[in-house]
């Protein structure tokens, strides 16, 4: 059927008939309860929503800024610059730009470090357990270099069991955990940008 609105269909009674307690479905006593037929349009509306705010992301309007334009200055980690400019477009009222010249503050990411180390072992010498560490370092300031946030770091962790008869699985696991931390460092740092404030 291609419309997400079914009537009389098994999960209900035809025009939302349902049977009063202590009677049998097609009696003459009734209640009726009004229905409002449920559009694909509506479902993939609603999907789209709670699909935005599991990433963490708010939709366009708000988050709020006190400023309007800004540039992402990372050329060292071109991934997380692109999700973060994604974000910043998903999340607010202010436009990313592509000159630095054009922008009311510059989004600086100097440093983005992915680190790995040893957290157990077993008794025979083999690792069971890694942690994954990622640092990502920025400033935010306008272009004559007043700062609108001082320079920082976010510091991010996660861990994960090993088995060496596991080796590609070991692989697999560790990007995923580092795009995860990747996308929770692009949502702090717009936590951070929604603080920042022009200078006096």
């Amino acid at each position: 059927m291609s419309s997400c609105s079914r009537q009389g269909s098994g999960f209900g009674y035809q025009g939302s008939e349902f049977p009063t307690m202590g009677q049998r479905p097609g009696s003459a006593a009734l209640v009726r309860a009004h229905r409002t037929p449920v559009t694909c349009a509506a479902l993939a509306a609603i999907v789209f929503a709670f699909a935005l705010a599991g990433c963490g992301f708010h939709l366009r309007g708000e988050a709020t800024y006190s400023f309007s334009t800004i540039f992402v200055n990372a050329p060292g980690a071109p991934l997380l610059a692109s999700e973060m400019r994604r974000a910043l477009n998903a999340t607010g009222s202010a436009k990313v730009v592509e000159d630095a010249k054009q922008a009311q503050v510059i989004l600086d990411i100097p440093l983005v470090a992915n680190d790995k180390e040893v957290l157990s072992i077993s008794g025979a010498g083999a690792v069971e357990e890694y942690a994954l560490i990622m640092r990502v370092g920025f400033r935010l300031h306008d272009p004559t270099g007043n700062d609108w946030l001082p320079a920082g770091e976010i510091s991010l962790r996660r861990s994960y069991t090993f088995s060496e008869s596991q080796v590609l699985a070991r692989g697999t696991q560790e990007e995923r955990l580092l795009k995860e931390m990747q996308t929770d460092a692009v949502q702090q740092l717009i936590r951070r940008l929604q603080a920042a404030k022009k200078p006096a």
